[in-house]
């Protein structure tokens, strides 16, 4: 029998159809239940550490847990009469919710206790070893003078009488003397070989219970970002049932005033301020890029709320697990490889599908960038100093590039003069291209990344003249207008119904994805997926752009197949990439249900749509060379005609 999976909350504005409120307070009440009344299972001991598959059994028996309790919450409601028991329902749940907070502040309390204890027998166990080496260094003084002493009584024993000769005139009675201390010796000798047999014991002793103290913190450690994780998805169902209860027009307007003060209210405020300094919110990432977006319109405020509810539970998800786990491929992979050796792999492909983390990210991306541009490595000195046709677009532009981003939200900031001075080398070495609109996001990505003005201008020209088809960036942009027909062609095949959606409706999806492709999706989408998209990029060529965009519409394919009308499309095309959060979802669509997706088909289909282009701009600039001639003729016979009327006047 197949079990069902809670449902995870879409994030999607006002404008779209909606199911039912009951259905939705049905799915927020299920996960609150659940974990309110399920403990952590008697085998999740704290002492050991489960293994990844156990965890993944208790995940997918409380997820089976969280479908059984749905099914009869659902009945729960049903039963409801009125929407003001439905009210005092949530309440309820609120109050179950926050129990739940109370539990997870009391883990971290009980983290912070073992931290504590760990340190201080941290520091016992050190004293320890400082004593045991002092006693070694001890024992190894004594037993280099019992050698000594030993050598002289065998001698002794050997002759008597050269004995007292050679040994300075001792008397027997020394030489007596001499063999007690030796004995005295041998007894102190096997004490310390007791003693130290006893530190030994306490050292491991105290080892153990280090290793079980640190086995338990990470026990405590994942049980807390699991705790609030969930707390963060049940935050974010929570503000979904307020939007919908806000829009139902049956609510009296006391009810709908008190959903509307539940919905100002802040979920991260009150008893979470202490969790909040134990793991902070942070409002930008390594790269300065805002993590939650800001939303201009005022109807979708509450989705920036959800989306960073959102956002914060799959990153407290993953952290532990799939990005340790990465980290730990990745340094594997490059551990003993000089910086500019990395070689073309099937196993470098897939560690660049799922992602580089930010301290080898600026080693890789320039290894790629060398690689593509091998054959232009002699940078054009003029181009830093001598002026430009394009500099007066370039300095246009200069202050709309990445203006939430902090490193360019100042017009005196450093990064802004580096990236003019890119730019204008970039015009001087290709004189074709000069300056297009989209260049300067390319290098402001390539700048904040690499942090080297030669590097992020070489990354540049990696991306127009290595990855990207010729003539992407000239006047007539025809090989980007090419890769849009390409786009559709495979909206159609791996997509149909959406596709057929927007024929119905007559969208036109390029509108939306030009930009998209022009500057591979920067601004367009989370600073931490639009990384991810450009690490297998650089190394794989344009086929990811298009694998994204696909993935994209396919991971929304529900939501957007609600909506009917063709400009609440448009509205919600325009914005809808920047909501997604979950990364990996997105990243699986791409490059798992995309498939198959061959390059020959890919350049088979762009040569065909660039031939067909190339023969309508031809005919357009015969039309234009046509009509130029036409009104040249028209302007000499008017001459003439003014002039006769002239002679006659």
């Amino acid at each position: 029998m197949r079990t069902s999976r809670p449902r995870r909350l879409e994030l999607r504005p006002k404008f779209i159809n909606h199911t039912s409120k009951q259905c939705l307070l049905i799915s927020v009440a299920a996960p609150l239940n659940l974990l309110y009344s399920h403990p952590a299972p008697a085998s999740y001991p704290l002492i050991s550490h489960p293994s990844p598959i156990q965890e993944l059994v208790w995940l997918l028996h409380k997820a089976l847990e969280v479908a059984q309790l749905e099914k009869r919450t659902c009945t729960e409601f049903l039963a409801a009469e009125g929407e003001q028991e439905r009210l005092e329902l949530l309440r309820h749940y609120e109050r179950h919710a926050a129990d739940l907070r109370g539990r997870l502040l009391e883990l971290k309390a009980e983290g912070e206790d073992l931290r504590t204890s760990l340190a201080q027998r941290d520091a016992h166990v050190a004293e320890l070893q400082e004593n045991v080496t002092l006693m070694r260094k001890k024992n190894h003084a004594k037993q280099e003078v019992i050698l000594k002493l030993l050598e002289k009584v065998s001698a002794c024993l050997a002759d008597p009488t050269r004995t007292v000769s050679t040994t300075n005139g001792l008397e027997p009675q020394t030489f007596r003397q001499l063999n007690e201390d030796t004995e005295n010796l041998k007894d102190d000798i096997e004490a310390y070989k007791i003693q130290n047999k006893f530190l030994n014991s306490e050292l491991y002793q105290l080892t153990k219970l280090w290793l079980n103290s640190s086995e338990q913190e990470k026990s405590l450690m994942v049980k807390c970002a699991y705790l609030e994780a969930r707390n963060c998805q049940i935050e974010s169902r929570y503000l979904g049932v307020l939007g919908k209860l806000q829009e139902n027009k049956v609510l009296e307007p006391g009810q709908r005033e008190a959903v509307r003060k539940l919905q100002g209210e802040d979920p991260l405020q009150g008893d979470l301020n202490d969790v909040r300094k134990l793991n902070p919110v942070r409002e930008h990432d390594e790269y300065g890029f805002k993590i939650i977006p800001d939303y201009e319109v005022e109807d979708i405020k509450l989705l920036a709320k959800i989306q960073a509810q959102e956002i914060r539970s799959h990153s407290l998800l993953r952290q532990e697990a799939g990005d340790r786990l990465l980290l730990g491929r990745w340094a594997q992979y490059l551990g003993g490889r000089p910086a500019d050796n990395l070689c073309p792999s099937s196993e470098l492909k897939s560690l660049l599908r799922g992602g580089v983390p930010c301290e080898y990210r600026p080693r890789v991306w320039r290894w790629v960038v060398r690689v593509r541009t091998r054959a232009l490595w002699e940078l054009l000195s003029r181009g830093l100093t001598s002026p430009h046709q394009a500099s007066r677009q370039i300095q246009l532009d200069l202050y709309r590039t990445l203006t939430t981003n902090q490193h360019f939200s100042s017009p005196s900031s450093p990064a802004l003069q580096q990236l003019q001075r890119i730019l204008l080398a970039f015009s001087w070495q290709n004189p074709t291209i000069g300056y297009c609109q989209g260049l300067n996001r390319l290098a402001a990505i390539a700048l904040l990344v690499l942090e080297s003005e030669q590097d992020a201008f070489w990354c540049l020209v990696a991306v127009v003249e290595a990855i990207m088809p010729q003539d992407y960036y000239t006047k007539t942009l025809i090989s980007s207008q090419a890769d849009q027909c390409v786009l559709k062609d495979f909206m159609a095949e791996k997509i149909p119904r959406l596709a057929a959606h927007f024929e119905e409706h007559s969208v036109d999806v390029s509108l939306i994805t030009f930009n998209w492709f022009l500057v591979v999706f920067v601004e367009s989408l989370p600073s931490d997926i639009l990384l991810r998209v450009w690490d297998a990029f650089l190394y794989e060529g344009t086929k990811v752009i298009f694998r994204y965009a696909l993935a994209l519409f396919k991971y929304k394919e529900e939501d957007i197949l609600k909506i009917h009308d063709s400009g609440e499309i448009y509205q919600y095309l325009r914005f809808f990439a920047k909501t997604i959060s979950d990364g990996r979802k997105l990243t699986n669509i791409a490059f798992s249900d995309m498939n198959p997706f061959p390059m020959k088909l890919l350049r088979n289909r762009r040569a065909l749509h660039l031939e067909r282009l190339q023969g309508e701009l031809r005919e357009l600039e015969a039309q234009q060379r046509e009509f130029v001639t036409e009104s040249a003729q028209r302007k000499d016979l008017d001459t003439i005609l003014v002039s006769e009327d002239d002679e006659e006047l």
